[in-house]
């Protein structure tokens, strides 16, 4: 991959990407670099704090690309909870579409490897889904939800994701994303 971004950049998204097909623990460092097709030196002179650094940075990286497109939301014409949700989820749906299941979320991958220990990435790791929550919370709001019921629903609809992209990819196929989807409108609608 070597698309005209500077090395560091590409080792940034080939870690986020190697991270959701196979999880932290099984991304090693010189498979980023050789997919990021980086000269091979340089990985200890962009990150100098090691692996931990670079899979923090791409969670970031991820939360961000995450954040943005539930900011997109807000050019819908006649903005809903349900149709932010739906927009979520859609997301996924054409990415298992055009790619198949072998990528899930970097956060739930991250999560499922290092939350539950000391690791250095566990806090760029609670800094992604705050960025993403807090993006989704915000759309919430301008579609006049108050501040906290916003902040919940937001908990409440990246969960709900999260556990239906795992079923999807489980079980490849798009039912699951499609049956939460379904199923929370109702909810997402009559939230106010």
């Amino acid at each position: 991959m070597t698309d005209g971004r500077p090395p560091r950049e590409r080792m940034v998204y080939s870690a986020a990407q190697l991270v959701r097909a196979r999880g932290v623990a099984a991304t090693g460092v010189r498979d980023v670099v050789e997919h990021a097709g980086a000269p091979r030196g340089s990985f200890q002179h962009y990150f100098p704090g090691g692996k931990d650094q670079l899979v923090g940075e791409a969670l970031l990286w991820s939360a961000e690309f995450a954040a943005r497109h539930a900011e997109a939301y807000a050019k819908a014409r006649k903005p809903t909870p349900a149709g932010l949700f739906a927009h979520l989820a859609k997301q996924w749906k054409d990415e298992f579409g055009r790619r198949g299941f072998e990528r899930g979320c970097p956060v739930m991958a991250t999560a499922a490897d290092l939350a539950g220990g000391d690791s250095a990435v566990v806090e760029p790791l609670r800094a992604a889904l705050e960025r993403w929550e807090l993006a989704v919370a915000a759309q919430l709001e301008r579609m006049d939800l108050p501040r906290r019921r916003a902040r919940r629903l937001a908990t409440l609809m990246i969960s709900t994701l999260e556990g239906a992209i795992m079923a999807a990819r489980v079980r490849r196929d798009v039912a699951p994303l499609t049956t939460v989807v379904a199923e929370l409108a109702p909810l997402l609608d009559n939230a106010g």
